[in-house]
């Protein structure tokens, strides 16, 4: 067995012991035991298939046969049904309605990048159906959400990946960064700042009528039923092709009701790596005190008054108290990135670079060897789903696992909680919920639409 599979292995028993349920064996359809041999390549299908959808896919060609696609628009899958065609030779069958992907016994796993609010219902019903999940970042729109997929993954034994490729790409620098906190290049560490950028409102929207192709009930599935709503001005650069103002596509992420705005979709990669290089992938806060904040609406017992306008946050500064009392700040102020600071120095890293005295110090006094692959687990993995496929293999469970992702997301949905109620709370991260505060508790879950419940 490899590096990487008996450390994801280890980490996958502690896991199982901080949920009661410590020597579970991973179980494994027999058609996933029998297409992820050594001398066979897996099937994959891909659900929600615009921007990360997309690069997900691409960056999984090398790994594993695409049989299937599907997605609620049928522009953006009869597009994808093209390239996935033209890179691997083979068309994949498209597919409105995922669930016809679910039911096809010879598809080992699904790579799921719909909007956050439809993550928990198919990546549980993926893992019902026998299927292997990597599901894009921010895992759950809920924390409650996230208690449901570990327990799923714990009944099911199936491997899921989260897509916080963070831990294994841009050039290793985040698993650099950790292995220098875990050498004392810093000393102990005292503050750890997660620069996650701002964000803009928006004029009012207006309700129109749905685009031809988009199924948009169904685009909506478990969230409230509401109008379409968009401006003609397009957006441009990443994601575009689209209104630059809507409810729907790309702009999703600034609606609580589908997301939780920059705090879960930035904060999902930086408080990711420090909650990993704090060693706190098992536990979580123990208070989160939002110092300021700006919404872009009025708000009233929670929740946005008016339902025309983007309403997560845009500008904020979150204090979340870590174990040892160690502040991590989450803020939309300065660059986008992690600055680490200790007794003996500090360092900021990004996807782009790291730079700070402790590592220009690396020239002389190099990292010992074997450092970063210490902080991995074995051998870094070529890319994310490369580690996924291998877990797949040694049925294991990935360097993104559910269990320190969601512990580490309840930081951001905290943020985001403590943000649309104008108060800090108190968590109790063994009991995982809120001291004391009853209207506070009543967010960590959220009822699904009529006949969109999750199919058990």
């Amino acid at each position: 067995m490899s590096r990487v599979a008996i450390h994801s292995r280890r980490r996958f028993l502690q896991a199982m012991a901080a949920t009661g349920a410590a020597g579970v064996s991973l179980a494994a359809s027999p058609r996933s035991m029998a297409a992820i041999s050594p001398n066979e390549r897996p099937v994959f299908a891909t659900i929600g298939l615009r921007n990360q959808g997309w690069t997900i896919t691409s960056k999984s060609f090398k790994y594993a046969d695409f049989a299937a696609l599907a997605d609620v628009d049928a522009n953006v899958l009869g597009e994808n049904i093209e390239k996935v065609k033209e890179r691997q030779g083979t068309a994949p069958e498209g597919y409105a309605d995922y669930r016809k992907v679910l039911e096809r016994k010879d598809i080992d796993a699904v790579m799921i990048a719909t909007p956050d609010h439809w993550h928990t219902k198919i990546a549980v019903e993926a893992m019902l159906a026998g299927k292997d999940v990597y599901c894009e970042k921010p895992l759950t729109l809920t924390i409650d959400e996230g208690k449901l997929i570990e327990k799923i993954v714990k009944q099911t034994g199936q491997v899921f990946q989260v897509g916080t490729m963070q831990r294994t790409e841009n050039q290793q620098r985040f698993l650099q960064a950790i292995a220098l906190i875990r050498e004392g290049r810093i000393g102990e560490i005292k503050k750890v700042t997660c620069g996650i950028n701002g964000a803009t409102g928006s004029p009012v929207i207006p309700a129109i009528d749905v685009p031809e192709g988009l199924d948009w009930d169904f685009w909506l599935g478990p969230a409230p039923k509401v109008a379409y709503r968009a401006l003609p001005e397009m957006r441009k650069g990443y994601g575009g092709g689209v209104p630059l103002y809507t409810n729907c596509h790309y702009a999703w992420r600034n609606w609580y009701e589908y997301s939780g705005g920059q705090m879960n979709d930035w904060g999902a990669h930086h408080v990711d790596i420090a909650t990993w290089a704090l060693g706190a992938g098992d536990t979580g806060p123990n208070k989160i005190t939002p110092v300021s904040y700006s919404l872009p609406v009025d708000y009233k017992d929670g929740y946005p008054t008016v339902a025309d306008q983007y309403n997560s946050p845009t500008k904020f500064e979150i204090h979340a108290n870590m174990p040892g009392d160690i502040p991590l700040v989450i803020t939309s102020e300065g660059d986008n990135g992690i600055l680490f600071e200790g007794t003996k120095g500090r360092f900021f890293v990004n996807r782009g670079k790291i730079v700070g005295k402790p590592v220009e110090d690396l020239e002389s006094n190099p990292l010992p060897e074997g450092a970063v692959e210490d902080v991995y687990g074995g051998p870094v993995a070529e890319n994310h789903t490369d580690n996924f496929v291998q877990a797949m293999r040694n049925r294991t469970q990935p360097i993104s696992d559910v269990w320190s992702h969601n512990r580490m997301l309840e930081t951001c949905h905290l943020a985001n909680i403590a943000i649309r109620l104008g108060r800090e709370l108190n968590w109790d991260p063994a009991k995982r919920e809120i001291v004391g505060d009853e209207e506070a508790n009543s967010f960590l879950s959220r009822e699904s639409r009529k006949g969109y419940e999750i199919d058990m």
